[in-house]
């Protein structure tokens, strides 16, 4: 095949970015549809950043900015955007980047396996975007699988030219966060064995690797704080990504395996079961689904305050992705492309409709929150404080104190002390409306249950 000529080779990239451009403002939009990003922690990235400038400014007390190298890479960067934008625009952008990054990083890993660019694959991929971790505001972990995506893609033939560009982007997911830089490591550690061995006794590798899983297991139980559960295995093929709110989504999960499962069957057909089966993608994908269901999933590190949670439901983002990088190869029937583009089309509808109807709720709530004088604390069982990168050294009215605390609060078992008068609690009446009462020392705190997303149908 002939080499493409210099002005080839710049109308192809032109091509590329006339491509990428649009491609990329409509994955976006998501981001800006609703008058909020509904991603669960990023209000307490934003608190924790309104939060750092008051301390630098020196108009708090009992905190401090405590020196971390994981775990803050989103911080960083919604922190040096909030005094120059402000909130508003600085959490569109810090998520936009996040997205951008998470999105573009799995399709060049994808495109890179499958040996081909994998446009097929992307309504698949930004589904998983878009899924759970996303909605749970997980974005340092978000930002860190991102990055840990553009690496693979470069060190998948281990070149000099690969790992030197890859080296910056390690220290970018380790700054975002560790867990994905770990879980990158291992799928690394078995290609770079597996290619040394015939494809036929790779099996022993992976069964290797599937009892040392077995063993750290056994080892994380008996030394540290765990915990694990069977029903890890239900996150274990990363479809479990797009169940994202209530029963409904089980339509596009349902859906989604499905396809996979058609795809897979056609790359059989066209590879070969045993050359399919003894693929190195392959082996990712089933490593990563056996991690996710046999480690634990919540974890108390030494040496940090609090424990490590939803670890199993975090990577099976990864596993989504390892699926998506097996399945690239497959060439996908007019069915299988008009059911994934069908499959995405409702799963963005289900999300818009109960993104809009969170932004609702959540007006009403800044509708009476607004009318309260400022001083008191407000406290409600949905509140989940991430203190992430700042901590509480002492009591203070900004955050609490204790992290065994603040899970009474959110699950209604911390009782009111003295020293926390005068606090406010938003509640649900018996009659289902929203109010704020007062707080009595010696009481706990309780909790109420809101069901803000009604039925598709109406029927409750």
């Amino acid at each position: 095949m002939a080499e493409p000529t210099q002005t080839q080779t710049v109308a192809q990239r032109g091509a590329n970015w006339k491509t990428y451009i649009p491609v990329s403002l409509l994955i976006l939009l998501p981001v800006y549809w609703q008058p909020r990003v509904q991603a669960g922690d990023l209000s307490s990235h934003i608190y924790n950043a309104w939060l750092a400038q008051l301390i630098e400014a020196g108009r708090t007390e009992g905190l401090q900015i405590v020196s971390q190298t994981t775990n803050i890479l989103f911080d960083l960067i919604l922190g040096s955007l909030l005094p120059v934008v402000g909130a508003e625009l600085a959490q569109r952008i810090s998520v936009s980047l996040a997205v951008l990054v998470f999105v573009w990083g799995a399709f060049q890993f994808v495109s890179v396996v499958a040996e081909r660019k994998a446009w097929n694959m992307l309504p698949c991929i930004a589904m998983l975007a878009y899924g759970w971790v996303f909605q749970m505001g997980f974005f340092n972990f978000y930002l860190s699988l991102g990055f840990c995506f553009c690496a693979l893609s470069l060190l998948w033939d281990w070149k000099p030219r690969g790992i030197a560009f890859a080296v910056p982007l390690v220290l970018l997911a380790y700054l975002a966060h560790a867990l994905p830089v770990v879980w990158m490591c291992g799928l690394l550690a078995y290609q770079w064995l597996a290619r040394r061995v015939a494809p036929g006794t790779r099996v022993f590798i992976t069964a290797g690797s599937l009892l040392a899983m077995v063993a750290l297991h056994a080892a994380v139980g008996h030394t540290v704080f765990s915990r694990w559960s069977p029903q890890q295995i239900t996150t274990s093929t990363g479809a479990n990504q797009v169940w994202v709110f209530d029963n409904k989504y089980y339509v596009v999960l349902i859906g989604l395996l499905i396809v996979w499962s058609l795809l897979f069957l056609d790359l059989m057909r066209k590879s070969g079961a045993q050359t399919v089966v003894s693929s190195i993608p392959l082996q990712f994908c089933v490593l990563s689904a056996a991690a996710v269901f046999i480690l634990p999933s919540t974890v108390l590190i030494p040496g940090f305050q609090h424990t490590l949670v939803y670890i199993a439901e975090r990577m099976s983002l990864g596993v989504g992705v390892c699926v998506c990088a097996l399945l690239g190869a497959a060439i996908p029937k007019t069915r299988e492309r008009y059911a994934l583009a069908i499959l995405a089309a409702v799963f963005f509808a289900f999300l818009f409709r109960d993104e809009r109807i969170l932004n609702s709720v959540e007006d009403r709530i800044d509708g009476i929150i607004s009318q309260l004088p400022v001083g008191p604390g407000v406290i409600g069982a949905v509140a989940d404080p991430n203190l992430r990168a700042i901590r509480a050294v002492a009591p203070n009215p900004y955050v609490t104190a204790s992290y065994d605390d603040s899970w009474k609060i959110q699950d209604g078992s911390y009782v009111v002390k003295e020293r926390d008068l005068s606090l406010l609690q938003f509640i649900l009446d018996e009659g289902g409306r929203m109010r704020i009462q007062t707080m009595k020392a010696g009481i706990p705190c309780g909790s109420t249950v809101l069901k803000a997303l009604p039925a598709l149908l109406g029927n409750g």
